[in-house]
């Protein structure tokens, strides 16, 4: 048809004045996406915590995660509710009527909360709160002393870096003793001997080099935290901090670039995209960048796509979308690839989720 046809120039009048009449400026009216994205971390934050981190029956990382994290969000914020409500929970704790004794790495972890009290406590309370963390750190001395070579309940799973590894630190910094320390390095390489592959991705143990994407958000996770409490003056930080980074390096190009995720095994992306790796990978990266380990330019996108992807899977109500199961050792690839996606609320998710979202309001505080 030809341009000067005058059926076509009509029509290109009509669309010239439609397009004036109706207002450009007009706002659209915002999706349930957009709300779900426009939240600050606060706020995340502070809706994860309504559901999150209300009770501690057991000693153990799921629920004692949540409650370090609302810790934190008490001081970051200036809202004391939060802090109150940890100290209700563990008020049988710091009187003695509850004496845990940890029986697997999950307790160990587990008592992160009581290193994160002592770390905000005083006197006879502090004292209390570091007894209970020696109850777990204690664990990787032999009768005469001397540490294991690995933590004690550490199955082989490269869980352990986590389970084990910042308990050990946190009780070095809270008694000034750098046999932990000194425990926590012995413990690191060994779990690197067992799990780490050549391209610095740890498979989840030694039946069967699936790294199982939790398997390494545990990691990550594990060496963040105690590298957060580790002495700048002792011998073996610089060797831990390479390790980090190394191990970041090796994740970073694995993220998926549509949703943001990691997967359920980390280089395999036909598998589906798990909440709980990429916030504890996301909170590493962060964790990272604020102490000056990682390069800001380098790993910022990484953590902003991350950060979208949770955001995106986080509801207000503390819903959440894909987070794995419960997972000991699998003995192949297949079996890893088969683990059940939780949907909806789920406490190990939310603890995640809960800790990714604190950091990076301590991060966007610390820029203002």
């Amino acid at each position: 048809m030809s341009r000067s046809n005058p059926l076509v120039r009509l029509c290109c009048r009509a669309l010239i004045i439609a397009m004036l009449v109706v207002p450009v400026s007009a706002d659209p009216v915002p999706s349930a996406k957009d709300a779900l994205l426009a939240r600050t971390p606060r706020q995340v934050a502070e809706q994860l915590s309504a559901v999150y981190g209300h009770k501690l029956d057991q000693v153990v990382y799921i629920p004692a995660l949540p409650l370090v994290a609302k810790l934190r969000l008490s001081e970051l914020t200036g809202d004391a509710r939060y802090a109150d409500e940890v100290h209700k929970v563990m008020a049988p704790f710091l009187a003695g009527e509850k004496s845990p004794v940890p029986k697997s790495g999950s307790d160990q972890a587990g008592h992160l909360i009581f290193a994160a009290l002592a770390d905000r406590a005083e006197g006879k309370d502090r004292e209390r709160w570091v007894v209970l963390c020696r109850a777990a750190a204690d664990q990787i001395f032999g009768k005469d002393g001397k540490p294991f070579a690995i933590m004690p309940f550490h199955n082989e799973m490269s869980d352990a870096v986590f389970m084990s590894g910042p308990i050990l630190a946190a009780t070095g910094k809270l008694t000034g003793d750098r046999k932990y320390f000194d425990a926590a390095v012995t413990h690191f390489a060994s779990m690197r001997k067992l799990c780490v592959r050549p391209d610095g991705i740890y498979r989840h143990s030694p039946l069967c080099d699936a790294a199982w994407g939790r398997g390494n958000g545990f990691p990550a996770l594990g060496l963040a935290l105690a590298l957060s409490d580790w002495p700048d003056d002792h011998p073996a930080k610089k060797d831990l901090i390479a390790e980090f980074q190394k191990h970041l390096a090796a994740l970073k190009p694995h993220q998926d670039a549509t949703t943001g995720y990691w997967h359920q095994v980390i280089d395999h992306p036909e598998s589906y995209d798990e909440y709980s790796a990429t916030c504890m990978i996301g909170f590493a990266m962060q964790r990272g960048i604020s102490r000056g380990w990682l390069k800001k330019d380098e790993f910022r996108p990484s953590i902003d796509l991350a950060w979208r992807a949770i955001k995106e899977r986080t509801s207000p109500d503390g819903k959440l979308v894909n987070v794995c199961s419960g997972t000991g050792k699998q003995k192949t690839l297949k079996d890893y690839f088969d683990r059940p996606a939780i949907n909806g609320r789920d406490d190990r998710g939310g603890a995640m989720g809960l800790l990714f979202a604190t950091e990076l309001l301590a991060a966007e505080i610390a820029r203002k």
